[in-house]
This record gives structure tokens, sequence and C-alpha cells, in this order.
């Protein structure tokens, strides 16, 4: 089908309900260490928000999709880096023949930057994975591999429901768990549950959430999802999600005011963590992980088999 460019405005090809339910369905059906992350829903409000000057390169064939970003340093040094290139959450290359597709559209790429041709990055690649290896076989000896950076993913198996989730904690984690939500329990602090459907339900959610985020520690030092580039990716990918009903929102609520939430997406059958917050005011009440328990219970009602959490930093629920 040819490789297609689009800068911002995302193209409508490129942003079309056809392009994007095959690059979800790639996404989904390919066992990525971080599915949600290789979602438009995530790559694209990246795009929007944080580097909307960039092109875009696209194709998709046959449930394949690869999708990348231009990075222009000068005439002679160009790189192709994953949309979202500030974390390397995602992967660009996306099923079950992704890496035939991207070595077929080498052709176009060096068309379309003779006589310099890309530097190209790709994340989400699980070390010694099949990725790995496909790309090793098919490039090793044309062109040099090196290693930009590493990680290790924080994930929780929702095996069992909620029960096999506790059961997999320690006897002193979840002591502390029942501990803090009598806490919780006796300070009259109620939750409720949000799936944004439209537009305007994810306008009317995240105004709520940024209320929150404005009066945590991380509101008052300036340094969260209020300030102006994350809000902006934020509010885009709830609006995305919206779309696809993947958000799952959780307020915390006390005497009719939000004094906490928690926000994440859906892919499949994995919920991917993104923020949660809490008033300052609320610090000692231990709201942060009973809303995380919360969003688990949740979550295992609904048939979720697993919760991401980003990179390892040490998140409470273990």
């Amino acid at each position: 089908e040819g490789l297609f460019t689009s800068s911002l405005p995302v193209d409508e090809r490129a942003d079309s309900d056809e392009v994007l339910s095959k690059w979800r369905n790639a996404a989904l059906s390919t066992g990525q260490a971080d599915p949600f992350c290789c979602l438009p829903s995530w790559q694209l409000s990246f795009h929007d928000a944080f580097s909307p000057q960039r092109r875009l390169l696209i194709k998709e064939c046959s449930n394949n999709v690869i999708a990348f970003a231009e990075k222009v340093f000068s005439p002679g040094s160009i790189y192709l880096t994953p949309i979202e290139s500030l974390w390397f959450f995602g992967n660009p290359l996306l099923g079950r023949h992704s890496v035939e597709l991207f070595s077929d559209t080498l052709v176009d790429i060096e068309k379309l930057y003779s006589p310099v041709f890309p530097r190209i990055m790709i994340s989400g690649i699980r070390p010694n994975g099949s990725l790995y290896r496909k790309l090793k076989e098919r490039f090793d000896g044309k062109f040099k591999f090196i290693l930009h950076s590493s990680g290790i993913q924080c994930v929780s198996s929702l095996e069992g429901g909620l029960d096999g989730f506790l059961s997999r904690r320690s006897g002193n984690h979840r002591r502390h768990l029942k501990k803090q939500g009598k806490r919780v329990s006796g300070n009259d602090i109620s939750f409720e549950r949000h799936i944004p459907a439209s537009d305007q339900e994810a306008e009317e959610v995240f105004s709520r959430m940024i209320s929150v985020e404005l009066a945590s520690w991380k509101g008052i030092e300036k340094c969260g999802m209020a300030e102006p580039q994350s809000k902006g990716f934020y509010g885009i990918m709830m609006k995305r999600l919206a779309f696809s009903i993947s958000a799952r929102v959780i307020f915390a609520k006390h005497e009719g005011k939000d004094i906490g939430f928690i926000f994440g997406g859906m892919a499949g059958a994995t919920y991917r963590g993104q923020q949660f917050s809490y008033d300052e005011k609320w610090r000692s009440a231990s709201i942060g992980n009973i809303m995380q328990l919360e969003q688990i219970k949740w979550l295992c009602e609904e048939g979720a088999k697993r919760y991401d959490m980003g990179p390892l930093l040490g998140y409470g629920m273990g």
C-alpha cells in the first residue's frame, strides 16, 4: 500500500477509523511488553501534545502496522523513532509479520531520504524475545545494533480475581491494606467509578482530575499532570480513550467533594495504570493504596488479567 506520511494535524488516512482499528488489533495480538503504550491512544496523544511538528511515517498491511516519527537534527542527521520517544514504552513494529513489512518498507524509506539513510530506533523489544530474534536474523550484518536503554516493567497478575491477587501479597501487606481500608471507611470516604464514552464526558472527568491534581503535592510543587504539556497529553488521551471506551477512572470522595483519583486505560484484558493523586490534606489517610485496591477490585469484576504499572519505581501494591 506504500508508505504514507503526515504532520500535524494527523492526516485523515493516518487517523482514520480503519487504520486505528488495525493498529489497535496489531498492538493487542502480539504479546507486547506494554500493550497499552503501543496503542494509537497513547502514541498519537504523545505526538499531538509533545511533538506535533514531527512528520509521522506509518504503513499498514495485512494486520501489520509500523509507526515512526521523524527527527531531523540536520540534513545529514536524521532519526526515525517510535512516535512516543520520551519514555520508549511502546513498540513501532506491530503484527506477526511486522518485521517483514518493516524490511519491505526500508526501500521506501531509502527513496524518501536519499542520499541520507536515517538511523532507526525501535523500542519495546523484550531481551531475547521473538522480535529481537527476527530483527537479528533479518538485519544482522546489514545494520549495526546499538542498545539505547533498558528498563524493568512492573506487572501484577489478576488471575484468580481479587482473592487471587491478595493471596500473592505477603501477610504483612494484606494486614496493612485491611488497616488502611478501615481508616478510609472510618473517614466516610466513598468511591465513584467512571468510563467516559464521549468527548464531553472525557472533558468533565478530566477537569475533576485536574482539580484534585492541583490540590496534591505534585500540583503544589508544579511538577505533575496539571502542567501544560502533561495536561495536554492526558487531556487528549482521555478523549481518545473515550472513543474506544477504554478509560477507567475512580474518584475518592468525602462529603461530596473529590479528594483523590486513580486513572488508567484498558488494552484488551490488560489494564495500564497512568496517574493517581489525592488532596495533600488527606496524605495521612492512605487513600492512595486503597484507590489502587478499589481499581483492582473493579478490574477483576470486569475480567481483566493483568495490571501494568509501567517502569519499576517502587509501587506500593507490589
